[in-house]
């Protein structure tokens, strides 16, 4: 009988021990943000933050535009969704929150003018499957 109770108390601390998909995706993107933000991605647009946002399971990225990119109708929303759908479907470690149906947002924003919102789009599966 100890036997039984002591390995049913050892498969417990086991389970207790796993990280849930949320818990893993908000310590990542923490972890990401102060290893790595801000970090300049190209001539003009800037990473600021990562962040998770459990309610709608979504990872959210932050940017600023810089330079002759920092103005409004700049940005060709078709070019920029494609070009981050093409991103979403090969990177890999993000597979695990896209076989979950995670959301992925991405906002930019004018170094200018940083309440101005210059570029927003979320992707969800019906988007990159």
């Amino acid at each position: 009988m100890k036997k039984i109770i002591l390995f049913s108390f050892v498969i417990l601390a086991f389970a207790a021990c796993q990280e849930s998909l949320e818990d893993k995706a908000t310590r990542e993107a923490e972890m990401y943000t102060k290893k790595n933000c801000p970090s300049q991605m190209t001539e003009n647009i800037r990473l600021d933050s990562m962040t998770f946002e459990r309610v709608s399971h979504t990872l959210h990225y932050y940017y600023t535009l810089t330079g002759v990119a920092d103005s409004a109708g700049v940005i060709a929303h078709e070019e920029v969704k494609s070009a981050l759908l093409h991103e979403l479907r090969n990177t890999t470690g993000l597979k695990a929150y896209k076989d979950a149906g995670y959301q992925f947002s991405y906002t930019y924003r004018s170094e200018k003018e940083p309440s101005t919102v210059l570029y927003n789009v979320v992707l969800g599966p019906k988007d990159y499957e």
